[in-house]
């Protein structure tokens, strides 16, 4: 991202820590960077409340042709694995706490509806 400052809110929503390549750490601190003075950047996760159906979707998916097959030996404790290599990661509320520590700003962790983790930055 080649922006500095310029936006209010940063949204990364879908667990799009996971479906983005490279370290979430990185993806934090440049979406922090992009923010104005008390502008906010927001990642979601998947709840852990949510992973059954979390699994069943991704399932069809791969039944769909969409996605490649489940690996089930791999598949477990919030890691989805398909056989082509593809790799879906659910954060805990420990993973966003590190990541909210490690990003110098003030931070908190909300839950919604039982679906979703939202890590919530606020730029100082």
């Amino acid at each position: 991202m080649e922006f500095d400052g310029e936006f209010d809110i940063v949204p990364c929503l879908q667990n799009g820590l996971s479906a983005i390549k490279g370290a979430p750490e990185n993806l934090v601190r440049r979406s922090v960077r992009t923010l104005t003075p008390g502008g906010r950047a927001c990642f979601s996760t998947c709840s852990a409340r949510f992973w059954e159906h979390r699994l069943a979707w991704f399932r069809e998916q791969s039944e769909k042709g969409l996605l490649g097959n489940i690996d089930d030996e791999r598949t477990k404790d919030g890691r989805i694995v398909c056989k082509d290599g593809f790799t879906a990661t659910t954060f805990t509320s420990q993973d966003l706490e590190i990541l909210g520590r490690a990003s110098g700003c003030p931070w908190r962790i909300e839950e919604v509806d039982a679906f979703s983790l939202f890590l919530i930055l606020r730029k100082p």
